[in-house]
């Protein structure tokens, strides 16, 4: 029984990695397209929050110290969305700080918990 549950764990892991290392796509707008006036002028919508959820994710992955296997990012209307787990205590903020510092973020809600480790 452990076995199979293990198996289902890794799966589940191998999908959230798989999910989260997907390639940019040839609309999305690169970093140096992310400057301030063009977040100010883009339009709204779905690419628009896809545009600011890439730029928080790879700000997020920037950051020194920080680890963002489980962190999860969602955007809308400038509104970003933080939730997932860390392993360090610290790093819960150290996450809401370095999304709060990406251009076209109007506010950031942190549902980041501590990750206590495994099914015991």
């Amino acid at each position: 029984m452990k076995s199979n549950l293990r198996c289902a764990l890794c799966a589940s892991v191998l999908l959230i990695f798989a999910g989260m290392s997907h390639a940019q796509s040839a609309n999305a707008p690169s970093d140096a397209s992310m400057s301030q006036g063009a977040m100010a002028a883009a339009p709204s919508g779905k690419k628009a929050d896809r545009a600011l959820s890439h730029a928080v994710r790879r700000a997020l992955s920037k950051a020194q110290g920080l680890d963002v296997s489980g962190i999860f990012v969602q955007a809308k209307d400038g509104a970003v969305t933080l939730s997932g787990s860390v392993r360090d205590s610290n790093q819960i903020q150290q996450a809401e700080q370095v999304a709060r510092s990406v251009q076209g973020v109007n506010s950031v809600t942190n549902k980041l918990t501590l990750f206590h480790g495994g099914n015991g």
